[in-house]
């Protein structure tokens, strides 16, 4: 079950149901079932607070994902997503807002999946997964 909380005032316009099945989809395609994902979609100030409590981590970020499952094969977890990052880094990387929050979506998704982006490699490597996944939602 994937759930959507928004704390913000800012409103996100995307299909629950194309949103649903791509996220399924990813999971699916990966190998692993999904379980409940909660999405919460906040501002910097409560990812902040988000970040220093529970990573000891003193920087704004567009992301913090903490996995809640108890099996390996089944996904579960929560996604804290800045949207103020998100609109921030669309400018950044000359996107639009819907395109830039699906990256970091799914990006919260393949992080869940087990994909880390510390080193160089990782991050070449969750790129291109982030790449492929949105070729699929914004092809159909």
């Amino acid at each position: 079950m994937i759930n959507y909380l928004n704390l913000t005032g800012t409103k996100i316009i995307f299909e629950k149901k194309k949103l649903n099945d791509w996220i399924k989809y990813t999971v699916n395609n990966e190998g692993k079932i999904i379980g409940d994902i909660q999405y919460i979609f906040c501002d910097d100030d409560y990812l902040l607070d988000v970040n220093k409590k529970f990573l000891q981590h003193d920087y704004y970020t567009d992301i913090v994902t903490f996995p809640l499952s108890e099996n390996s094969n089944v996904i579960s977890g929560e996604i804290y997503i800045s949207l103020d990052r998100v609109a921030e880094n669309a400018i950044l990387n000359n996107t639009d807002f819907d395109n830039e929050l699906a990256r970091v979506v799914i990006h919260g998704v393949l992080h869940l999946l087990g994909y880390d982006d510390h080193s160089d490699n990782e991050k070449k490597e969750m790129r291109k997964k982030e790449d492929y996944y949105l070729n699929l939602l914004f092809k159909k």
